[in-house]
């Protein structure tokens, strides 16, 4: 009864949005970085090429060159000030090429140390997104440094309403920002560990919390991550889940499950897990048990590998669904969960 009731209430929060468009497949070859080898005539081919090269040194392809062009604004009346600086990755609209990110400093007369969490919201959030959750870390002693994903609001081009070019049945477009959306992440905790941070985390949600992993992956300064909503392949959340049904459209008939989880592979958890091992990184994964927008059985397969690999971890599950984690509730629930994880792993 329960699971009834929450997957009935998980479809009619989805359903509050309208603005979902089905836009057509595409192989995303104009999103191929120049000098990529176009020897294969089949755009299948080409980009399987492309990736199969990724997947033999994600690291580079993770790594930003350094850059000190950091923008510190005037702190605002909570305190909170912005911060700006540009991305490693050129993409064909100028906003995205952006970056901002919000600091908000340690609650005066808390121990702060050298603490800060890098926080990486959901898809689709709005500048307010995970504003709260940021306050409550600093509210506990955290510094918190929160990041626009790429396409998302202040770094959305006209044409958009949604952060579509970030998620969509476009496979290099797709590939490509969110790997931006990692080097976005590794600059930023450049810029926290040039202020003196030394005891950096970072927390993520949903689309954010695979975008976190990624990062945690490939970045030695981060000693603990807070993984929200988790999955082990990107291209299976596309397929199954509620929020990308017309994501999933685009897709039918012209790619495969099997194929699409191989040409995300690089943008994918499970395929850089053994990263993890033998790192002193403390790991938190969150799932929510009646979840259809990352489901539960992706999540349950994550903590499965996390076992199988033995790598260190801590789990929580939320009685909730996905939309329904950002209701009273669950949402402080989830937020409780969270701060009290990081505030002790750091």
């Amino acid at each position: 009864m329960l699971s009834l009731f929450f997957h009935r209430w998980e479809r009619r929060l989805a359903d509050v949005s309208k603005d979902r468009l089905v836009r057509p497949f595409d192989w995303g070859l104009d999103w191929l970085p120049s000098g990529v080898n176009g020897q294969h005539a089949d755009p299948q081919q080409r980009v399987r090429a492309y990736v199969d090269d990724v997947l033999r040194d994600t690291l580079t392809w993770f790594t930003p060159p350094a850059t000190t062009d950091y923008e510190v604004g005037p702190a605002s009346p909570d305190g909170s000030s912005l911060v700006h600086f540009p991305s490693a990755l050129t993409t064909p609209h100028p906003e995205n090429n952006r970056v901002t990110t919000r600091f908000f400093p340690a609650a005066a007369g808390r121990r702060s140390g050298r603490r800060a969490v890098l926080v990486l919201p959901q898809w689709n959030a709005d500048e307010g997104g995970h504003v709260g959750l940021c306050r409550l870390l600093a509210r506990f002693g955290m510094n918190a440094l929160r990041l626009s994903l790429p396409y998302h609001d202040t770094r959305m081009p006209p044409e958009l309403t949604r952060a579509d070019y970030i998620v969509s049945a476009n496979v290099v477009r797709t590939l490509e920002v969110c790997r931006q959306a990692v080097l976005d992440a590794r600059r930023a905790i450049g810029w926290l560990a040039a202020q003196g941070y030394d005891r950096i985390g970072i927390l993520g949600t949903s689309l954010g919390s695979c975008l976190s992993m990624l990062t945690a992956c490939h970045e030695p300064l981060i000693r603990a991550q807070a993984l929200n909503h988790i999955s082990p392949y990107f291209g299976d959340v596309v397929w199954h889940g509620l929020s990308t049904r017309h994501v999933r459209k685009g897709l039918d008939g012209e790619v495969s499950l099997e194929n699409l989880r191989a040409l995300w592979l690089p943008i994918s958890p499970q395929f850089h897990l053994d990263a993890l091992r033998g790192r002193d990184l403390k790991t938190l994964l969150v799932y929510a048990r009646y979840d259809l927008t990352f489901p539960v059985d992706l999540s349950r397969d994550l903590v499965k590998a996390f076992r199988a690999r033995s790598i260190p971890h801590q789990v929580s599950v939320l009685p909730c669904g996905h939309y329904s984690t950002g209701v009273a509730p669950f949402k402080f629930m989830d937020g409780a969960v969270l701060t009290r994880f990081l505030h002790a792993a750091l």
